[in-house]
């Protein structure tokens, strides 16, 4: 065995590896036989000497427990706590792996092999992952080997060394003879000895998206899933074990994030002893793989975080760690442009003209950039055609986009521009010329949705053309912003350039085809803002924002709807990826009246905008907006870079915090959603200075920070009713 310690962060001795997190262990013992043993998770643990059998409790052989080599410490695969549990050898739970051999048989046996320990940590080929520099985190490559078959697998791990997280990938390598199909393979495993925890999980629906939900583990097993080929409105790629006394701040959490934008599966199981299993990773319905000899699989990232300040606690963690070591890119570290877009102000009705109105009235205000949505190609007047065409629709913008880009600079504004480049019409020339280029399977019809077709972007002759066409567009005029769109699921998962057995390694083909093609974009265009958007909030997941700093959290832009819907956002992602809008009143979703003022506080929780017909409003009107202009740009380092805090969420009152690094200033939200005769709103703050003194240069108070986070704010004076709202800002002295 290969014995190395090469930083603080990993060591390996007695055949135990501890991985040390900022904060968090993780350790795991090789055995005798080469099995790879689970042993602790949880909060730090100092460098010494373990025995197995002081964290897994001995499970007598049994009859129904297969027993393995009578040398091993493990006394049988069923019940025994394992880092990467395989299919069809002894574990009769949900296993990480499953791949057929040459014999037809799917059972796979890994045993250790080697180990390197690395500074840094390695990118993983055509997948979007978190990066970090040699000084920031360390990497564990643990070789197992199943000696039949001639399958290596490689599990990953990278310990960041200033903040509780691991993530954790697999590769596959066939060395064998004969080609081996994986039929499944998780990203990671999560083995638990008890079952003490509630599952926590992002569930929704199309404008209705990352609601939270928490729920006790029970005997057997429960599953969130996606197979649109999408992450899906419905589950997010996200789930946590929160301990049964856990809350907001207090207790222990363990968050497990996929870094992947296509079908994700996150299991669970637990046990007839009460051990709880959590698997994460490629969703294995409708997958396989065939490795040939000499051929290589990587897995999409899982990350970890551990947190014993709970769930609020997790969230800040996952904030920080996706700021500064997922997203890329000038965006990063730039505050966003407060954007204007004209979707639910025209729909598919406008002209130079009617853009050049909006952009005239939005000019004065403050606002930076125009963003023109969908409708300005082919011969689109409506959702039924020329998806695919991307040429300029001559009947809207007859001078092209070259002069429409001129005329907004010249107004001291950027340009925005829509696209949905993974889609096609079955009325497209595109469509026309390439029926071959859908997905689809010989002898089924297309399932219409949204009369729309999927480009099959597996090929890498889609993913040309659409290069060629998206660059050409964004040559034509200074563009300097694209929102991504992606507005159906994919149905029909075929290809006609792969042979019937491999028609099953379409779905995350098509994902590896995208992220090329995003890659692609990004490199030629490299001060490009990307903002991801499917149907609002439908692919809001860690991989889109390794290309897209922002996304669309949601078609509704209700805010009182919003505020659910940020909060549930809020528990993985940081609050500047939520692009958020201040929308027409009534609104357009729910109908609901809200003031103005309301709508900009709620917006003003996420990177901000408009989307509304600013031209049409009155003075008073423009006047408001101008104030919230200066308002947001005045505070939206610290929405970026702020530590966020879920203060209240009720039915009746919601409120949230933004705190500087530094604490020098801190935000605080609140909105009233339903009044009471009879109200007492008391705001309690978090993360303070308590022997700290804080100004409200508004009202002229001074607190204390032990005031402020033990007495709390009072708020009760301001006489909030029904949707009102307020943002104050309080500055340390």
């Amino acid at each position: 065995m290969l014995e190395k310690q090469l930083s603080q962060a990993i060591t390996f001795k007695d055949n135990i590896f501890h991985l040390r997190s900022g904060g968090s262990s993780l350790l795991m013992q090789v055995t005798k036989s080469g099995y790879l043993a689970h042993l602790y998770y949880g909060h730090i643990l100092p460098e010494g000497s373990y025995r197995m059998e002081a964290f897994t409790p001995p499970i007598g052989s049994a009859s129904f427990a297969p027993n393995t080599p009578k040398e091993d410490e493990l006394l049988s695969l069923s019940t025994a706590l394992l880092e990467y549990p395989t299919y069809g050898t002894g574990d009769f739970r949900p296993s990480a792996i499953e791949a057929t051999g040459k014999d037809g048989t799917a059972a796979v046996d890994l045993r250790y092999r080697s180990h390197k320990i690395l500074s840094g940590k390695p990118p993983i080929p055509g997948l979007p992952a978190t990066y970090a520099a040699e000084s920031e985190a360390d990497t564990l490559e643990i070789l197992m080997e199943d000696a039949h078959t001639g399958l290596l697998v490689t599990l990953c791990y990278t310990a960041f060394r200033d903040c509780p997280v691991i993530t954790r990938s697999v590769r596959a390598e066939n060395q064998g003879d004969a080609p081996v199909v994986l039929e499944r393979i998780y990203s990671c495993c999560a083995d638990f000895p008890t079952s003490d925890y509630d599952l926590v999980h992002l569930w929704g629906s199309w404008a209705m998206e990352r609601t939270i939900e928490r729920t006790p583990l029970g005997h057997g097993g429960r599953r969130i899933s996606s197979t649109r080929g999408s992450s899906g409105h419905f589950h997010n790629p996200f789930a946590a074990l929160l301990g049964k006394e856990a809350g907001e701040e207090t207790g222990e959490a363990f968050g497990f994030s996929l870094v992947y934008s296509g079908s994700f599966s996150i299991e669970t199981e637990v046990d007839f002893l009460g051990q709880t299993r959590l698997l994460c990773g490629l969703n294995p319905d409708g997958f396989g793989w065939t490795l040939a000899p000499g051929e290589r699989f990587d897995t999409p990232e899982t990350v970890m975080v551990y947190s014993d300040t709970g769930l609020g606690g997790m969230s800040r963690c996952f904030h920080k760690l996706y700021m500064n070591h997922l997203i890329r890119g000038p965006w990063r570290d730039r505050d966003r442009p407060i954007l204007i877009n004209n979707w639910e102000a025209t729909y598919f009705e406008f002209d130079e003209q009617k853009l050049l109105d909006i952009a005239r009235a939005a000019a004065p205000l403050g606002i930076d950039m125009l963003v023109m949505d969908d409708g300005w190609f082919g011969h689109r007047n409506d959702d039924h055609s020329s998806l695919g065409d991307w040429y300029v629709h001559k009947g809207k913008l007859p001078r092209g986009l070259g002069e429409l880009s001129d005329q907004l600079h010249a107004l001291g504004m950027k340009m925005g521009i829509w696209f949905e480049p993974e889609m096609i019409s079955p009325d497209s020339d595109l469509y026309r010329a390439h029926p071959d280029w859908a997905l689809q399977i010989p002898g089924r019809e297309i399932s219409p949705a949204r009369w729309q077709y999927v480009l099959d972007m597996s090929r890498k002759d889609v993913q040309d053309y659409l290069f060629e066409r998206l660059s050409s567009i964004l040559n034509s005029a200074k563009i300097e912003y694209v929102k991504w769109d992606f507005n159906r699921n994919l149905t029909e998962v075929g290809s006609a350039l792969l042979p019937p057995e491999r028609q099953k390694e379409v779905g995350h083909r098509y994902m590896l085809g995208l992220y090329s093609l995003l890659e692609r974009l990004l490199t030629a265009f490299p001060e490009l803002l990307l903002e991801g958007c499917s149907g609002g909030g439908g692919r809001f997941d860690p991989g889109m924002l390794y290309y897209s700093p922002q996304i669309w959290t949601s078609d509704d832009t209700d805010p009182i709807e919003r505020l659910m819907i940020q909060a549930g956002t809020s528990v993985v992602y940081p609050p500047s990826t939520m692009s958020a809008h201040v929308s027409a009143s009534p609104n357009h979703q729910t109908g609901r009246v809200n003031s103005l003022h309301t709508r900009g506080i709620v917006a003003m929780g996420g990177s901000f905008g408009y989307e509304l017909d600013i031209s049409t409003l009155s003075d008073e009107e423009k006047e408001e907006i101008a104030r919230q202009v200066k308002e947001y740009r005045a505070c939206a380092g610290i929405i970026r870079n702020g530590d966020y805090y879920r203060l209240i969420s009720t039915p009746d009152v919601y409120a949230w915090e933004t705190a500087a690094a530094d604490r020098s200033t801190v935000l605080v939200s609140c909105c009233v959603i339903h009044t009471r005769v009879q109200q007492t709103l008391i705001v309690k703050l978090r993360g303070l200075d308590e022997n700290a003194w804080y100004h409200d240069p508004e009202s002229g108070n001074i607190y204390s920070g032990g005031m402020l986070m033990h007495a709390g704010l009072n708020l009760s004076a301001l006489g909030l009713r029904d949707r009102d709202a307020v943002m104050i800002r309080l500055e340390k002295i």
